[in-house]
């Protein structure tokens, strides 16, 4: 027997099988008699023998046992934000017991950088997921396709080759921007995620509304127009961060002419708009009403509680490390819907009476 670490052949010769059925006996494959494999599993444990090298292993099946995740923003900013780590959770709980690793990939810390990281490029991976979807010619995704790697989008546009799972988010908005209106609301504004990867921040005019790429915003937008409303005022934001919220509600607040009503892309840039309007001494939801979309708990922000549309956000994760299994098992792409639900809370009521 070899004095050092004990080896598959170490095991093979005290269990007085052949070296490849001791590897069919930790492989848990292939035509071996359940005796057979408990004696080889029994000398392993003798000779403290843990398993073949689990890289060998990979490399022989052609993969790296390597899922990419791409967020696609500075993690500095994407760990902020509580969405991006309720979907990051539900992946690699899923994945985790799959046996399979997350390399995580940032997106560019700001315009001036190149769009796709070098790892994107070169990194071992055998499934790529690409959070909240990119654009519809995103340099990315087309990066993924010459290298032939199995893609699932988050939130994406649908693609005959790739898989997406989605939410029902451009119809969520539609709802809430309705039952706006029908508490008397007409005059709405609206607050965006980043319209394109120069993360602009300020008033929408129509060269920048026609400059449109990223699809969520885009989504988000049009669920505000097919419930029949032409916002007041769009204000994009560079990030869903708190404080590029509260921005926005200085902005367009502050005359008199306010919207009496904000339609937010997400709760942090809700949360935003409220501490924003109170800063300039309006009441919420007497004065303004502030409606968001994820359904955050925000327990900082208590005693109120966003008016939102919330979205399965661990399910959503979880959805995705399902849809990576399915590939790798030579299964075809698929795209999927989850639904959303409205929550009411305390930052929404009637229009103001003059």
């Amino acid at each position: 027997m070899s004095a050092q670490r004990p080896t598959l052949a170490d095991v093979a010769a005290s269990a007085g099988v052949s070296v490849s059925t001791a590897s069919l006996a930790f492989s848990g494959a292939g035509p071996i008699a359940a005796a057979t494999r408990q004696r080889v599993l029994d000398a392993a444990q003798a000779l403290g023998y843990a398993g073949p090298n689990p890289l060998g292993r990979q490399l022989r099946r052609g993969r790296s046992g390597i899922v990419g995740v791409i967020v696609g923003d500075a993690l500095r900013r994407a760990f902020r934000d509580p969405v991006s780590i309720q979907v990051l959770d539900g992946i690699t709980s899923t994945l985790g017991p799959m046996g399979l690793g997350v390399l995580l990939i940032a997106g560019p810390h700001d315009p001036t950088d190149p769009p796709v990281d070098p790892l994107v490029e070169l990194a071992a991976m055998d499934v790529a997921v690409m959070m909240w979807g990119g654009t519809t010619d995103d340099p990315v995704l087309s990066a993924l396709r010459r290298r032939g790697i199995p893609t699932v989008l988050v939130e994406g546009s649908r693609h005959p080759d790739i898989s997406v799972i989605g939410i029902a988010d451009r119809a969520g908005i539609a709802d809430v921007t309705r039952q706006l209106l029908g508490l008397g609301h007409t005059c709405i504004a609206t607050v965006t995620l980043p319209f394109t990867n120069d993360r602009s921040e300020g008033l929408v005019d129509a060269a920048r509304l026609d400059a449109l790429e990223w699809e969520l915003t885009r989504r988000r937008l049009d669920g505000v127009f097919d419930a029949g409303v032409q916002p007041v005022a769009i204000w994009e934001t560079p990030a869903s961060l708190v404080e590029h919220g509260a921005s926005a509600a200085r902005a367009l607040l502050a005359g008199p002419d306010r919207p009496t009503a904000v339609v937010c892309q997400s709760d942090l840039l809700a949360a935003g708009v409220v501490l924003g309007a109170r800063e300039l001494g309006l009441q919420v939801p007497q004065d303004v009403s502030v409606v968001g979309f994820d359904g955050l708990d925000l327990p900082w922000f208590k005693p109120d509680v966003l008016t939102s549309v919330a979205q399965p956000l661990a399910e959503k994760g979880r959805a995705v490390g399902r849809e990576v299994a399915r590939l790798l098992e030579g299964e075809p792409p698929q795209s999927l819907d989850l639904p959303v639900e409205l929550v009411w809370g305390t930052t929404a009521g009637p229009a103001p009476t003059v």
